[in-house]
Order: C-alpha cells, then structure tokens, then sequence
C-alpha cells in the first residue's frame, strides 16, 4: 500500500467531541513516527532499525478488565455468559474522563480500514498517546488511498491512553486498566495498558460483532494460499502456530491472525503481522526471523542488548509473549490484495498439554464443527496476564476472549461455508509428545511442517487411515518424512497405561465443557462428542 505520508483531513478531534489536545498528528508515515518515538524517549533502535519498546505491567491481553456496554442493541446479541458487562452511564463518565485527561496533550491520529474487501471493511480512527502505538497500527492496519481520506467518517474510533488510570468506582471497571467498547456509539476506549495488542484486538472484536450480520465469518485464523490457487485456513490461538505455519515460502500469505470468509471468498482484516518472538531463529523461521532485521518493525517486550543494539530472542525475562510488529510487504511472499478464494482445507491447531491427540488428523464436517466449538488448545505463558506455565482450555471457536456473539453464530456460519464448498478440515497438534507438558517434548516443527504439506497437497487423501479410539476422527498409518510412532501417540508414552488414563480425563474435560453448546448444535455434531469406553 502507498506511504502516504502527512495528510490534512478535514475532520478534527473536536468534532466528534475530543476537543483539547496541544497537538494533533495525522496521518503521519512510518519515518515520522518512528523519528517521533525515538525523540520521545518511547524506544530505542535496534542494531538493524527495528524500534523496540517495553510495556511495563501489561505484556499481554488483560481479558479481565474487557468491557462491553450493557444496552437495548447489545441487550439480546452478546453472548453475556463470556463477556462483561458496564452500564451506559459507567460508559459515558469513562468517555467524559478520558476527554479531560487528553487536554493539552499531543495525540497521533490515524484514520486506517479494517478489512481488505472494501465490500464488508470497516473505517477506523485510532488515536493514541504514544508515537510508537501509531506506527504499530500503522502496521497492522490497512491505509487507505490518500483520496478516501479527505471525507472519512469512522465506523469504530479507539482511543488508547496507557497513562489514564479508570477509576473503578466511577467507571464500572475492574481495576484501574481498562478496555471498554460501545458497540452502539462505535467507540473503544483503552487506559492504562501500553500493550498495543489491545488495540488490534479491538477491532477484531468489532468485526466479529458486525460482520454475522452480513452473513460473514469472522475468523480468528491464518491464511495462505498455494500457486494453483488452493487457499487454506489455520485457526489456533496465539502460540499453537497460526503465524509460523502459514508463513510458507511455497504459498502466498494473505494474512497471519484474522480473516473473514464471505460469499465471494476469504479476504485479510489486517495490513501487517504481529508474530511471536520467544525463541525465534532465522533457522526454524526464516521469513518472520528476517523481518526483526527490517527497518520499522516493532519488536514489542523483547530483550535487548543496551550496548549492541541486538535484541535476544532466547531471553523472556520480561515474558514469553515478545512480540515484532511488521507491515504485511515485510514478508515476500505476502499478498497485494490481501484477498483469496474460498478455502480448499481448514486447519484447526491445538497445543495439546497433556500429549493425547495426533499430530494430524482428518475430521469430517459435524467433527469440524465440534472441535471449533470447543477450541481446545494450551495458554502459554504471557499471552495473557496471570497465565503461568501453559494450561489447558477450551476457548471456543479458537478465540473466545474476541467473540462478542454467540458461539453457535460463528459455529453454524463456518460449517455452512464447509459444506457448500467443500473444504477438507485437518486437527493439527502442535503441543506435547511422549507425555504431559514437563515430561514430554513439544511436537517437532519439521514433522508438523511435513504433515501439513501432505494435508494441502491432497497427499493424504490415499493413504490408509486409522480410526482414534477415544475421538473417532482418522488418523494416517504412515506419512513419508515422518517418524511413525508420531502417528500413534500412544506408543511415544513409556507407559501405555498412564496414556490411556490421561486420554480418558481430557475426553471427559471435552464432554463436560461441551454441554453447554448441546442445545444449539444438530445430532450428528452432538455424536461425534469423544469417549472412554
């Protein structure tokens, strides 16, 4: 997309009641930001230009100080039971605060489009505190033409204000972080957290409110897309290898997080990436590796040598969840149009903890629908406040903290779009081997990498399956490059009996957490629930 550079836009902050500010940017391109962070003291450069920031408290998501508003549209369509609720009076003290703590400060305005089909996309405005959270949007947003910026008019505006602090009491909030959206007013309000990812998600949140009324699929996945025109999908949650795997040399990336699937096909919410660091190798991930050494990027929380200028990717004294931020064009391979045809597989990565499912296996289309919506998957450290260690879960559709609506909703608009297509749907383990998370080992990269490849290719559609005993989905016997005992975990446990108790209590944590989608789901999606016996 065009560096556009400054640009005048004939709408100010006081016009949609944000009058105050010393100084107002807009607009602003990614040398004058970054020249602007530098001069504030925001970050340092690295060795290779890359900018790099810490983010103090917060470096993850705070999903427990996410608020929605309570109010007669939202009243009926947000599924409560996930998301907390604030009054339209908390709301309106929380945005008459926010306005009188940005008096006389200087703000970076960026008026940037969520979606790459103009067709559902969505325009947003982000303003922010900080220079840096200004080229991190910048990044991970798409930019208009100069054109359309003249008369833009958002649909969701996002004010982020890491140094307001909410007042619980006041404002309806937990603690004194918060993220707090109106999804009626079109308006997010951040404080108190310099974490960009809050931002982003923000919008992804938004989308995923808006776009099932379109009779869009809001999806929380990778995608790519091979050279005959094969695209595919990865859903996971942060850490199981959404970016990792789809960033493929061979394929086309058209996005790394978040996408919609319409009638007309798949198309990226984003402009850019925002890939995990911890551990990285220009090795085991050469396209991601390269973009740390790109003037730009942001690498967000990760360890860097003051003497140097070299960040450490081994080192996650301040967390796990390092992060690098970087404009879509930073990857070669990367898409123009950020758009695709409908999928021909859909991925569907868990990072099993207890070393209990395949690292492939073949669902059919109500087993598909099954394992999104139960979402099982491994926390990993970082990605989330509080979160120590990694920890089992079940979130729902692959990313339940960023879906504002009923499971059921996204559930049935995916397996509707599975069916009239025809796509093939893979459960892809990413986690442990040999054992639970402490005595196993993570699954190989090369093995995943190689499985995978067979999966798109239709390699696997030939070759002899068997059943699982405990899932009943289909499992390969053998699969070329891959060790066979990968293919049966069973047999990687030094004791079989110790793997068989182990599966029979993740089976029961699925058909318990299940439960609660049984009511909204046909029988066939209900009879293919895991069992012990």
């Amino acid at each position: 997309m065009e560096d556009l550079g400054p640009t005048v836009s004939s709408f100010s902050l006081a016009k949609q009641g944000f009058a105050g500010a010393k100084a107002e940017h807009w607009n602003l391109s990614a040398k004058q930001l970054y020249d602007q962070a530098l001069a504030r003291g925001e970050g340092i450069a690295t060795d290779k230009g890359a900018f790099a920031v810490t983010t103090g408290l917060h470096t993850g998501r705070s999903a427990q100080d996410k608020f929605i508003v309570r109010d007669s549209e939202t009243e009926k369509t947000v599924w409560w039971d996930n998301n907390k609720s604030m009054t339209a009076d908390h709301f309106a003290a929380l945005k008459d605060d926010m306005t009188a703590h940005l008096q006389g400060m200087e703000l970076f305005v960026h008026d940037l489009h969520g979606g790459a089909d103009p067709n559902y996309q969505i325009k947003v405005r982000v303003i922010t505190e900080f220079a840096w959270h200004g080229l991190f949007i910048r990044h991970l947003l798409r930019r208009p033409e100069r054109g359309e910026l003249s008369d833009f008019t958002p649909d969701l505006t996002i004010i982020n204000l890491p140094s307001f602090k909410a007042d619980p009491e006041r404002h309806g909030s937990r603690t004194e972080t918060v993220i707090a959206g109106c999804l009626s007013e079109g308006l997010v309000l951040i404080g108190n957290t310099e974490y960009a990812g809050e931002t982003k998600k923000s919008v992804f949140g938004a989308l995923n409110y808006f776009l099932p009324a379109k009779n869009v699929m809001p999806m929380h996945c990778s995608a790519n897309v091979g050279p005959d025109g094969d695209a595919a999908l990865f859903f996971g949650l942060s850490g199981t290898g959404k970016t990792t795997l789809s960033s493929d040399a061979s394929r086309t990336l058209i996005g790394d997080d978040e996408h919609g699937w319409s009638e007309d096909g798949i198309f990226n919410f984003e402009g850019g990436c925002y890939a995990k660091t911890i551990r990285l190798s220009a090795e085991a991930e050469p396209e991601i590796y390269a973009t740390t050494q790109r003037w730009g990027s942001v690498l967000e929380n990760v360890v860097v040598d003051p003497q140097t200028g070299v960040p450490d990717f081994d080192d996650g004294s301040l967390t796990e969840n390092g992060r690098v931020a970087y404009p879509m064009d930073y990857i070669p391979n990367a898409s123009e149009t950020g758009v695709g045809p409908h999928p021909k597989n859909v991925i569907m990565l868990t990072a099993d903890a207890f070393g209990i499912l395949p690292p492939i296996a073949r669902l059919s289309p109500a087993q598909a629908m099954y394992h999104f919506l139960s979402g099982y998957t491994a926390k990993v450290a970082g990605t989330e406040k509080g979160v120590a260690g990694t920890q089992a879960t079940f979130s729902t559709c692959f990313g339940a903290p960023f879906m504002p609506r009923h499971p059921s909703v996204y559930g049935n608009l995916l397996r509707d779009l599975i069916a009239r297509h025809g796509a093939s749907c893979w459960l892809v383990n990413t986690g442990w081997t040999g054992g639970a998370y402490g005595v196993g080992e993570r699954m190989p990269i090369a093995a995943t990498r190689t499985l995978l490849n067979a999966a798109l290719s239709g390699a696997l559609d030939g070759v002899e399956m068997r059943k699982d005993p405990f899932f009943g989905f289909e499992v390969p016997l053998a699969v070329e490059g891959v060790d066979a005992a990968l293919l049966e975990p069973r047999s990687t446990w030094a004791n079989g009996d110790a793997y068989d108790a182990q599966a029979a209590k993740l089976v029961g944590m699925f058909q318990e957490n299940f439960q609660k989608f049984e009511a909204y789901v046909d029988p066939d999606v209900n009879a293919t629930a895991p069992s012990a016996a």
